[in-house]
């Protein structure tokens, strides 16, 4: 792949002395490649969503032209209404062959109106509905920074006081932490991609506003998450570095390619560099994140974040586009709104070249047991991860999920998604001594474009190499080989967690056809009869599996189970029979477990 660098005088002396060698690697990254073609379609997709989604939000306000923050964040979609002001003020202020609103007063007009909508809700005593989290605050800040020649001095003034009431108080909170072992939660007390959107705000608005001090802080801070703080395969990990929260992976990413444009880190590129090979490989044909190692969420949309800290790279900027293409001016949110502005505001344009969602075939792996493949229509992700729960926090999940498949034109089938208090959705649990016990304690993974990927993972009574072949258009078979270890548990179990829609049919071999719903389905053996049929395809199954809807799974941001039916999944189940002991301490092959996938 192409790889296309540009290096300015850093923003921090030290980094001047730069070692030859690393100077000579970065610059051997731009030449690593053939080219392809120069892109077309970014940033001018940019430019016609924001121009559809600013169009909604003048025409309500000016239907409700005395509404407050309360009312016009009410509606769906516009939680972050703040972040439409930067939409407005981009299209007024960025120059560019395709932007036909450039110097349009309009714009300008629309970004002034709510940005004193903002002013006057802070001057109200409402600030705590005017802002969510720190995002918020950089969207009124970074449109400042755009229009402030048009504002007046009166208006700057009075816009400058608020944006800087609401950014201040992070400086001290994050100096306090700067110098903390690890930028993990479990050090700083909070996400690493807040952590770091406080550090990009404090170094911002230290840049715009003169404050050389809070402008140094941010900056030492986000030169860190660029220069140690990232792991290797190119994420930060939020609870430890075993593993990513690959959605709010996006939102780091976004801070650290802020910091970038203006200070030209080379730290800073590298980390953008290995962030971009990240994202690109964990990414489904349908533009979501993969699911299977994210310890944080089960569910994620296709990301607005941080496409400009891709376009340095010529695959970065396909892969911008990719993402870009699932953007529909009709239903776009506030949030989607101020990042799309972001991201036409500070895109780089110039040559792309294909990602792997524009392959036939492709494998990755990284350096800790995590992996992918895509072949043919199919994409499987196998994960060994392993990291220690956190017990006291409602947000990470349990990474007790091992694979996922996924198939280009039926959508994810099998999810891997991690969970919470819930062994029952676990890859694999046992029960031994009293307790139950659902992640395992040693992993590996290999991968072969040969032979297939094999990935083993030990638990306390056993441990399971789970061997996926290369799949054939219409055939992809999972295989589970059990080799038993010391006394069997009293019991143990193997889940796969299957992406069951309500309102549609699920059929079984035995003739048994259901209309899923709310209502409880547990199926044994008999009717099942070894396959099920749902939503285009078809799941051979253990002839001793059995089948249960729905099954709600650990919703973190209400630290309760989900509710809703199109949130439930259902899971197929085996019981192990890892045989008895009778003075053999190993025993190899002790149960084999298929399943077979076919399109129908």
């Amino acid at each position: 792949m192409s790889r296309e660098i540009v290096i300015d005088e850093p923003f921090f002396p030290a980094l001047q002395k730069l070692p030859a060698v690393r100077m000579a690697m970065l610059a051997m990254l731009a030449l690593s490649a053939p080219i392809n073609v120069v892109s077309s379609q970014l940033p001018a997709q940019y430019f016609r969503l924001l121009e559809a989604g600013i169009v909604r939000v003048s025409e309500q306000m000016d239907a409700q032209p005395g509404a407050n923050l309360i009312t016009l964040a009410a509606r769906p979609g516009w939680k972050h209404f703040p972040q439409s002001i930067l939409a407005a003020a981009v299209l007024y202020a960025k120059q560019h062959p395709t932007n036909t609103h450039y110097r349009d007063p309009k714009m300008l007009g629309l970004a002034v109106r709510i940005g004193d909508l903002l002013a006057t809700e802070c001057e109200k005593g409402r600030s705590e509905t005017c802002f969510e989290d720190e995002w918020d605050p950089y969207m009124w800040l970074e449109a400042y920074r755009l229009i402030a020649p048009d504002l007046g001095e009166e208006r700057r003034t009075r816009w400058k006081r608020y944006i800087e009431r609401d950014t201040v108080p992070l400086a001290s909170d994050a100096l306090k932490r700067q110098e903390f072992p690890w930028y993990n939660t479990p050090y700083i007390g909070t996400s690493p991609n807040h952590y770091a959107s406080w550090a990009a705000l404090i170094f911002l608005s230290g840049r715009v506003f003169g404050n050389k001090d809070r402008e140094s802080l941010g900056a030492r801070i986000l030169h860190r998450f660029a220069a140690e703080e990232q792991a290797p395969d190119g994420y930060w990990g939020e609870h430890s570095r075993n593993g990513p929260t690959t959605g709010y992976n996006h939102i780091t990413f976004t801070q650290v390619a802020l910091y970038w444009e203006y200070t030209h880190d080379p730290a800073a590129l590298e980390a953008l560099r290995r962030g971009t090979d990240f994202h690109v490989h964990f990414t489904y044909p349908d533009g979501m994140p993969v699911e299977t190692i994210n310890d944080r969420n089960r569910y994620w949309k296709v990301d607005s974040w941080g496409h400009f800290g891709f376009s340095h790279f010529a695959d970065g900027r396909r892969y911008a586009e990719f993402l870009t293409k699932f953007f529909h001016e009709d239903d776009l949110t506030m949030e989607d709104l101020g990042r799309l502005a972001q991201d036409a505001l500070y895109y780089h344009e110039g040559p792309t070249e294909p990602i792997p969602q524009d392959q036939p075939r492709y494998s990755y792996q990284m350096s800790v047991p995590a992996g992918i493949r895509k072949t043919g229509p199919w994409v499987v992700c196998l994960s060994g991860l392993i990291s220690t729960p956190a017990v006291n926090s409602q947000f990470y999940l349990d990474r007790q999920g091992n694979l996922s498949v996924f198939h280009n034109k039926l959508g994810l089938i099998v999810t891997g998604a991690g969970s919470k208090r819930q062994p029952g959705l676990a890859t694999f649990f046992e029960k031994l001594q009293g307790q139950t016990f659902h992640m395992p304690i040693s992993s590996r993974l290999q991968m072969s474009d040969n032979s297939g990927d094999r990935l083993s993972l030990a638990y306390n009574t056993f441990f399971t190499d789970l061997y996926v072949s290369p799949p054939s258009e219409n055939h992809l078979q999972l295989r589970f080989v059990m080799t038993g270890r010391g006394e069997p548990p009293s019991e143990a179990q193997l889940n796969l967690q299957l992406c069951l829609r309500a309102g549609e049919t699920l059929e079984t071999a035995a003739g048994l056809k259901i209309v899923l719903g709310a209502e409880r389905v547990e199926l044994g053996p008999d009717e099942l009869g070894g396959w099920i049929r749902h939503r285009g395809w078809r799941l051979e199954t253990d002839p001793t599996a059995r089948l249960t809807w729905p099954v709600y799974p650990h919703n973190p941001y209400a630290d309760a189970p989900e509710t809703m039916p199109e949130r439930a999944v259902g899971v197929v189940s085996v019981p192990l029979q890892l045989g008895a002991r009778d003075g053999k301490y190993i025993r190899p092959n002790a149960q084999e477990i298929s399943f077979t996938l076919m399109p129908d």
